[in-house]
């Protein structure tokens, strides 16, 4: 990994199984992580990040940050030292072009200094150029309410209404709702369809198809699933998984 004083880059082909949990940690690079297989959830202060397919995770240096591999994984990982052009100073999910994957995998490779500097300034101009995905959920700080974000997460199809989880976590119904927004700036019904869509990345990048996964979820029909997730993403189920 390049000192954070020292122009650098270094590659890092790594394969993980299903279910590996690397615990929080930090680096004095700036990272960018890709999986050319397999899915990812990368907690990050107060938010879980997804990382599915085609897409890859900027980490700025000195940042803590854990990694759950959601099925098995090949991980593609550039390190780039501090002196490098910095991307973003925040972590941030992006689309991953061809050539930026290509690069990805290149890196890991033994090539000289010189041509891993040029692989690194185009492999950041094109993730300047990239499109910046919504993929985090909100990670509440009150335990009550972080204990319903992690059930929606668990359970994404149950459908308890807001009046049932008042009682649960013993507030009003109004005290709840101003505390959900306070927590997550999101409504009680954004977040839950937000976390519904989150799990449904996981599944879809496992092989499942479009219907199961929408009933899996706990959508009514997989018309409302396919206008939600393009809603939020741009695309279809179909199209984001292909990559069009």
């Amino acid at each position: 990994m390049p000192e954070s004083d020292t122009l650098g880059v270094v590659g890092l082909a790594s394969t993980y199984d299903a279910g590996t949990l690397i615990a929080s940690h930090s680096h004095t690079a700036h990272q960018i992580v890709h999986a050319i297989s397999g899915t990812m959830r990368v907690t990050v202060q107060n938010k879980v990040w997804f990382v599915p397919p085609a897409r890859a995770l900027w980490i700025p240096a000195k940042t803590m940050h854990a990694i759950q591999c959601v099925g098995p994984v090949e991980m593609r990982t550039a390190y780039l030292s501090k002196a490098c052009p910095s991307a973003h100073p925040d972590v941030l999910v992006v689309s991953v072009s061809s050539l930026m994957r290509e690069i990805l995998i290149r890196l890991t490779e033994r090539d000289g200094t010189a041509l891993k500097l040029l692989l690194a300034d185009v492999l950041l101009l094109e993730m300047r150029q990239s499109i910046r995905e919504p993929f985090s959920l909100p990670i509440p700080s009150d335990p009550r309410i972080a204990r319903l974000a992690l059930h929606l997460q668990n359970t994404p199809a149950d459908g308890t209404p807001l009046n049932v989880w008042a009682k649960r976590l013993g507030f009003s119904e109004r005290n709840l709702i101003r505390q959900i927004r306070t927590q997550t700036g999101m409504t009680f019904r954004e977040l839950r369809r937000l976390t519904r869509i989150m799990i449904a990345l996981d599944k879809l990048s496992a092989g499942q198809s479009v219907t199961t996964t929408a009933f899996d979820v706990g959508f009514e029909t997989p018309s409302a699933f396919i206008h939600a997730f393009k809603s939020l993403t741009g695309k279809t189920p179909r199209q984001f998984m292909s990559g069009n």
